[in-house]
């Protein structure tokens, strides 16, 4: 099956709803060891934006430049859904299967909770070995300095701003996700996937996964690298694990759930499983 003769949107819903009680009965080393994967495949998308994006302003008005920040992140999801993980975002249309009755609130939250840990760990280490890597000090420090521009002006976010950020992110992630159900192909997939998380990269919408990366490079940069932070980054001190949890992890991830299971589950969910369930089909 390919993305022109994939499935209708009906089709699509009692697939994603399948997939959420598989996603949701999976052992938890599993689930985990997949997370982890997902962590790490976002944050390679991460560290191939901030490479797309850096000093492109120099060269390309500002709308091109993050349209090629986007298209770079794009890898990340690809990797995901292409390669095989469990991403915290796109996981949020597991709600379709709790909404029909299919997985109880446990499993629901039980796998939410190990697929955020395992994606944080993954973008962790993936964050860690960057900087070990010396990959801040490519272009003679450039890319270092795009990190901290980066993580500067996502603990800068109002709480309100941040969560309606991570909102308008996760309903084209999970749109993205939704799509890629349509087909079994490997270009149908790639293909879905495209739009939807360019336009979010490229629009400045938040997305926790990707920040377990964005701002934690920079603060190990810190740990690690002191010599290269106190002679580039005198605004440094502006970035904190407190200001990173309080101020932006924290607001996004909840507005990546509205956004995710109230604007694209759980509309889906009503419109074609939530009849079905009352007229006893």
């Amino acid at each position: 099956m390919d993305v022109v003769d994939g499935l209708l949107p009906p089709e699509i819903a009692r697939r994603a709803e399948d997939v959420g009680v598989a996603k949701a009965s999976m052992p938890v080393g599993q689930l985990l060891g997949l997370a982890v994967l997902a962590g790490a495949f976002i944050a390679l998308g991460a560290v191939f934006s901030t490479i797309a994006i850096t000093n492109a302003d120099e060269l390309l008005p500002f709308g091109l430049a993050r349209v090629a920040a986007g298209l770079a992140f794009c890898l990340g999801l690809v990797l995901v859904v292409v390669g095989g993980a469990e991403l915290f975002t796109g996981n949020n249309l597991v709600v379709m299967a709790w909404a029909s009755g299919r997985i109880r609130t446990r499993q629901l939250v039980t796998s939410w909770a190990w697929v955020y840990v395992g994606n944080f760990l993954g973008a962790l280490g993936t964050a860690v070995l960057v900087v070990y890597a010396g990959h801040h000090r490519l272009g003679d420090g450039d890319v270092g300095l795009q990190q901290w521009a980066i993580a500067r002006a996502k603990v800068g976010l109002d709480f309100d701003e941040a969560m309606a950020l991570g909102i308008l992110c996760n309903a084209l992630v999970c749109l993205a996700i939704w799509l890629t159900l349509s087909t079994r192909s490997t270009a149908g997939r790639i293909l879905a996937i495209v739009f939807p998380v360019t336009a979010f990269v490229a629009s400045g919408f938040e997305h926790c996964v990707a920040n377990m990366y964005f701002v934690p490079v920079a603060l190990l940069t810190r740990v690690l690298d002191p010599g290269f932070v106190e002679a580039n980054v005198p605004e440094a001190a502006d970035v904190t694990w407190g200001g990173f949890f309080a101020h932006n992890l924290l607001p996004v991830t909840v507005g990546n759930l509205v956004g995710g299971v109230l604007l694209v589950a759980g509309v889906y969910w009503l419109v074609y499983l939530g009849p079905r369930r009352r007229a006893g089909g």
